[in-house]
């Protein structure tokens, strides 16, 4: 008898095929710090409407929050192209479709360059060309200054680049407003301070895999306790610039309320890590920064339609 013949290959890993790329392409726009950068952006676009928006600017808002999200997503995927070997060989980053060689530099150039052209035009025909150009100057400030110039050159890589991180605010402002206001500047002060504290706290605890990478993060070039001190400092004077929107007058006392609150939060973290050192109050100290960010927009939202 003749042997049976081998069975067919079966066809049914193919209907899997797509929503793994689709899952890989969506990654490389790092879903999580998009959706902060958007939030900040909405944070914006609220506080430059006086009173409760209408329903038209609720769909004006709409659309510049896509606007922004798709720059950003693209400034993202941009960052997981130039960092593919650095991210290889860290533990945080290794997963990422880039560094696995799950994506082709050409597909992740296309698709950076797609989310960027929809994002501007978008941008630029149905909320206002400021705007655009602003979210595309953030776009080159992150993905070419920061990423490909800034940060494999200096320890002050954070600090400077913090510019770009800090836009999200100015974007929502001039989204509704067509101009840049000093209250746009001093949200954009506030996430300017706090850029530091947050991304040193990370980097402390992961500073094996910065180290391996070879970029020149604080903790690598000058030392743990000399970070520390920087993280703590700063929360001080992030603590007297979360201050300002009630100085200037754009805030009451909910607000100042909840920016002590967490302000003094902050401080303290910064404080411990700086006396008594451990990975374990490092990785607090950074999750607290998401949640002291967070939680001081929500109050200026709060505070902006009580009073």
């Amino acid at each position: 008898m003749s042997a049976a013949p081998a069975p067919a290959p079966m066809p049914a890993a193919l209907p899997y095929a797509m929503p793994s790329r689709l899952s890989q392409f969506y990654a490389l726009t790092k879903p999580r710090v998009v959706q902060l950068i958007v939030f900040c952006a909405f944070i914006g676009m609220v506080l430059a409407v006086p009173g409760l928006p209408t329903g038209p600017q609720w769909a004006h808002m709409a659309l510049a929050c896509l606007g922004i999200w798709l720059v950003a997503g693209a400034a993202a995927a941009f960052n997981c192209l130039v960092e593919q070997g650095i991210d290889a060989k860290m533990k945080r980053t290794a997963w990422r479709p880039t560094a696995k060689g799950e994506l082709s530099n050409t597909q992740t150039l296309a698709f950076s360059a797609a989310l960027c052209l929809a994002g501007s035009v978008l941008l630029y025909v149905w909320i206002n060309p400021l705007t655009m150009w602003l979210t595309f100057a953030t776009f080159v400030g992150y993905a070419v200054v920061y990423t490909v110039i800034l940060k494999p050159l200096t320890p002050q890589n954070i600090v400077i680049g913090g510019a770009s991180g800090a836009m999200p605010p100015v974007l929502g402002w001039s989204s509704m407003t067509g101009d840049v206001g000093p209250e746009a500047l001093i949200l954009f002060l506030i996430i300017f301070l706090w850029t530091p504290p947050h991304f040193w706290a990370l980097a402390l605890y992961r500073v094996e895999d910065y180290r391996k990478s070879g970029l020149p993060m604080l903790p690598v070039t000058h030392g743990n306790e000399f970070t520390r001190l920087q993280v703590f400092l700063y929360t001080l004077i992030l603590f007297a610039g979360c201050l300002m929107p009630f100085v200037y007058g754009m805030s009451s006392w909910i607000y100042l309320a909840a920016a002590v609150v967490l302000g003094v939060g902050f401080c303290a973290y910064g404080y411990a890590l700086w006396r008594d050192y451990s990975d374990a109050l490092a990785r607090k100290t950074f999750r607290f920064s998401l949640i002291h960010l967070s939680a001081l927009f929500a109050a200026l939202l709060v505070d902006h339609y009580v009073f």
